[in-house]
């Protein structure tokens, strides 16, 4: 049996550093945890071929357990899991859970700090604010695609929280393909099971 590669603090441990991190920058420490559907990445009208981004809890809200669920998936890789501060808002710091190998390189003169025992990074970001889109329409044209990766783009989504609190697990693509296949014949057929 191979031992861990790191070994990750109770989230409440991890938190309680997280927000010391925070108030250390004088950052709101007050966190508003949002997840890969909750951003909104949308062409910058300032400058061409860039980038503005916000975020909305209106139109996709994350369950109450969704960081929790985040922590201990993530907590099951070998990957880097980073804490990752967006900007502020009324309602605090917007942050966001990211993990990927990709962040192992990552470090104080890329904004993270490290802690390397835990696997753990904390990127508490610029100190201005992150809108956020309470227009329907903002966010249904939000970007998908088509853009340079950014370390957001790491985050756990909302689709696979729900598969891990329906099935216990993340689905394989088969899995996902076979479940929509099922859920459009019951439509058809009007079973709604």
């Amino acid at each position: 049996m191979t031992e861990p590669k790191f070994i990750r603090p109770p989230l409440a441990d991890a938190l309680g550093a997280w927000q010391e991190c925070l108030a250390n920058r004088n950052l709101p420490a007050q966190c508003l945890w949002i997840f890969a559907e909750n951003l909104c990445v949308e062409p910058s009208h300032i400058t061409p071929g860039s980038y503005r981004v916000g975020y909305q809890t209106r139109f996709a809200a994350p369950a109450e357990d969704a960081l929790e669920i985040a922590y201990h998936t993530f907590g099951d890789t070998d990957a880097r899991m980073v804490f990752y501060r967006l900007g502020s808002s009324q309602q605090g710091s917007v942050c966001m859970l990211l993990c990927d190998p990709w962040f192992e390189d990552k470090d104080a003169g890329d904004g993270f700090e490290k802690h390397d025992g835990w696997g753990i990074s904390f990127f508490p970001g610029p100190a201005g604010e992150i809108e956020e889109i309470t227009d329907l329409q903002r966010w249904v044209r939000r970007v998908q695609g088509n853009r340079a990766l950014r370390d957001f783009d790491f985050a756990m989504s909302l689709a696979t929280i729900d598969e891990i609190k329906i099935h216990g697990r993340v689905l394989m693509p088969y899995e996902r393909y076979a479940e929509t296949l099922l859920n459009r014949l019951r439509r058809i057929h009007g079973n709604p099971e």
